[in-house]
């Protein structure tokens, strides 16, 4: 059995070392690098199947890591933030991290967190899905791919999975605790507002007017559906 390596960049060593002790007790390989640039290098040279990732950091802040991580790969990201602002919040998510915390946080929970994002990890990579289509679009859950009117559209690892949950079980209304436990894998530490963001950066991407949307609805006061 393969052990998980977590890779933590985070630049205050007192948490990086707390978190790596919670970490190997809960029998992940760990690795703690403390600025932006050394975990550029890093990652160009071996990509670990999670990453810790803090906001602030010297040299290439964690926004620019994202990025370059998700112009190479689907490695799931859990950004740490000191800020507990929205647009802080916001801002990780449609670059594409996973989940978030907010220091000061718990070690356990962020332990928590690292087992759902793998845990859901494990599972789509178990999955032999076929492709979904409706009308003019179509969703491959192997290849990871979007498609509408034959062009390809470009979706976060998120915005992916929620689309995918919402298709398969078209006009179901969920909530949006819901699609946190089923999407996000650990609802109890995470800000429902998280799932509102992500349908808007979908609409954006799949509805001809996200304003106006035909295809995910909001039911108000219930949650969100896949509309034929």
């Amino acid at each position: 059995m393969n052990i998980p390596e977590i890779l933590i960049v985070e630049d205050e060593p007192s948490i990086a070392e707390v978190v790596e002790l919670y970490l190997r007790r809960a029998g992940y390989q760990v690795q703690t690098i403390l600025d932006g640039n050394s975990a550029i290098k890093k990652l160009e040279s071996h990509l670990p199947d999670l990453v810790i990732l803090d906001v602030m950091l010297p040299g290439v802040d964690g926004y620019s890591i994202l990025r370059w991580i998700r112009d190479r790969s689907d490695l799931p990201v859990i950004f740490i933030t000191a800020r507990r602002d929205e647009v802080e919040r916001i801002a990780g998510l449609e670059l594409g991290a996973d989940d978030y915390v907010v220091k000061p946080f718990s070690p356990q929970e962020l332990v928590s967190r690292v087992r759902a994002v793998l845990r859901r990890i494990q599972r789509e990579d178990n999955k032999i899905e076929k492709p979904i289509t409706f009308n003019d679009m179509t969703i491959d859950p192997q290849m990871h791919l979007v498609t509408l009117n034959g062009n390809e559209i470009i979706l976060t690892n998120r915005e992916f999975d929620l689309l995918w949950l919402l298709v398969q079980h078209p006009r179901q209304v969920f909530t949006r605790e819901q699609l946190l436990e089923r999407v996000w894998g650990n609802a109890a530490y995470i800000d429902p507002g998280t799932v509102t963001v992500h349908l808007r950066r979908l609409r954006e991407k799949i509805e001809k007017d996200p304003s106006m949307p035909t295809r995910l609805i909001t039911v108000w006061g219930v949650g969100y559906k896949f509309e034929l």
